[in-house]
């Protein structure tokens, strides 16, 4: 992919080579099951995977014990709605989260609803930030789950953790965050959840390996499995352990924390260059203005009137999107702009631009260009006399 400008590291991003490095030696050579007890081959397997464990809880200022290793915020997400809605049912069975969550999380919400379950979908503002006051209200007695991520993964909008959970442990209701496109670009605290996701394809980690954090410390969580089999990660997540991708994952968040300052400056740097550019073109709007927190890499803009899918279409030399990947190519506007208050046409105007730790200022530049072109010339055939 030679030439390619790639802004799309919210949907992923490359594998660090520091972090290839480390996982190698995982395939071929050092290829143990870590649930062999036996001999030396799964050992030290089950030595690599404690040593990220370790990592993975530094990274997110947890305890090694509270890491649960999964195939992705995906399946961590739906671990952790689930297993809480089914071990707390006696407690209740209404839940809150956002309507600008990832789908993951609103259709495991959705699925609970099929099973009798009450959820409460809490609005956003033009920013798509949460009203905690519509938050207190939304609190019952039989409310067992709040669910709100910490940075969105198309705004790029920082929702108020920190008030979340101090509104949620106040009515001793459990609060879940999805901090999918947050760890490794913003300080994560796990201590102020009682569940956390993220997945380590987000933070130049491998694809398919992530973390869930259970909270194991006043009050200590309980969930109820998603999988049953032979109780793998002190049975909340059964299944041979990805011995490379664990490696990988904790590596990767290892280098994300330490080079984590210097990310967000260059990023912001960036970021600002990129948009100052773009906001010259006739019809520019920033979805989410700078003075809102925000992830110092993602920029949701639109350029009023063009379709976001058309812009893509013409840039043919840069990579990135007009909303999540996962919907990607559906045609329908987006769920979490439209949440914001944009029109449908407003929505599929926008793109989602992600900066990650290998752009460049001249790939900015070099695609704050392509894109100004493209809107130059969408605007000069939409002028043309038929």
């Amino acid at each position: 992919m030679k030439g390619i400008v790639y802004l799309d590291y919210n949907a992923s991003t490359p594998v660090d080579e520091r972090v290839l490095h480390a996982m190698l030696p995982w395939f071929c050579v050092q290829y143990g099951n870590p649930s062999s007890k036996g001999h030396p081959l799964g050992w030290a397997a089950e030595e690599a995977c404690e040593q990220a464990r370790e990592q993975m809880a530094a990274a997110l200022g947890a305890e090694p014990g509270e890491i649960v290793f999964t195939s992705g915020a995906t399946e961590g997400a739906n671990a952790a709605i689930k297993g809480v809605a089914e071990m707390y049912r006696s407690k209740g069975r209404h839940l809150v989260t956002v309507q600008t969550e990832h789908r993951a999380v609103l259709n495991a919400h959705c699925a609970l609803e099929r099973k009798g379950y009450e959820v409460t979908y809490l609005p956003v503002d033009a920013y798509g930030q949460i009203d905690l006051d519509a938050l207190e209200t939304a609190l019952r007695d039989d409310t067992i789950l709040v669910s709100v991520m910490w940075a969105n993964n198309e705004a790029g909008t920082i929702q108020p953790v920190e008030s979340v959970s101090k509104m949620a442990r106040s009515r001793g209701v459990l609060f879940m965050t999805d901090a999918t496109q947050a760890v490794g670009k913003v300080p994560v605290h796990a201590g102020l959840a009682d569940l956390l996701v993220c997945s380590a394809h987000k933070f130049y980690g491998p694809k398919g390996v992530g973390a869930l954090c259970v909270r194991r410390r006043d009050p200590r969580v309980r969930i109820a499995p998603l999988l049953d089999g032979g109780g793998h990660e002190n049975g909340r997540r059964s299944g041979t352990l990805n011995v490379p991708g664990i490696v990988g994952m904790g590596k990767a968040a290892g280098i994300a924390c330490r080079e984590m300052e210097d990310f967000r400056e260059r990023m912001g740097h960036l970021q600002y260059r990129l948009e100052r550019r773009l906001l010259q073109r006739p019809g520019a709007r920033l979805n989410v203005p700078q003075h809102v927190p925000r992830l110092p890499q993602t920029s949701s803009i639109r350029f009023e009137g063009i379709g976001g899918a058309r812009i893509i279409a013409a840039c043919r030399n840069l990579a990135f999107s007009a909303g999540s990947a996962c919907s990607s190519g559906s045609g329908e506007p987006s769920h979490v702009l439209r949440a914001m208050g944009l029109s449908s046409e407003q929505a599929l105007s926008t793109l989602r631009l992600s900066l990650g730790r290998f752009t460049t200022e001249d790939e900015v530049d070099r695609a704050a260009a392509q894109i100004g072109e493209a809107v130059r010339s969408a605007k000069q055939t939409a002028a043309t006399p038929a």
